[in-house]
């Protein structure tokens, strides 16, 4: 969680609006760190959804497909979760976010997951500076202008105080 709150510290230290977490991550350890700028591309456990409407909710403590939507009435509840072959949400928001990013951090992957692992990518033909911060070179390694390997329990904290020192 040192990863997270170090992210948060960095979000709360920005300009609003300067600081977008996309996480493939289902769990709300961003959330509970403070982190409010987190778009959830591949869903939330804690949330339920309908498969015939699109509405969301909070998830319950059970749930079955049987159980009545209550956006629509329908009985199609999921768990809000991308499973394979479903479309990642907010892609459209996050391709016009790395394109108008300054700066694209990769933090704990193995880059071989799309269409995240080609977010460098575009990041860096739009012109942003790209950073991957991983436990060691992801599989696309090549594509970042550098890298800080380590656990991200170390190498988050310790790049978040670097960045922001440089911007005193």
């Amino acid at each position: 969680i040192s990863a997270h709150l170090a992210l948060a510290r960095l979000e709360a230290a920005l300009p609003p609006g300067s600081v977008r977490i996309v996480t493939q991550n289902v769990d709300d350890l961003h959330e509970r760190a403070g982190s409010r700028a987190v778009w959830h591309m591949h869903g939330e456990l804690a949330r339920a959804r309908c498969a015939s409407c699109g509405a969301g909710w909070p998830a319950p403590a059970e749930m079955r497909v049987a159980d009545a939507c209550p956006s629509c009435g329908v009985a199609a509840t999921r768990p809000d979760i991308v499973w394979f072959g479903e479309m990642p949400y907010r892609m459209e928001e996050i391709w016009e976010a790395l394109r108008a990013a300054d700066l694209f951090v990769s933090i704990g992957t193995s880059g071989s997951v799309y269409p995240a692992a080609a977010f460098v990518q575009d990041a860096a033909r739009a012109g942003a500076e790209t950073l991957e911060l991983n436990l060691e070179p992801s599989e696309i390694a090549r594509d970042f202008d550098r890298g800080l390997h380590g656990p991200a329990s170390e190498i988050v904290p310790v790049w978040v105080e670097e960045y922001l020192g440089a911007r005193r």
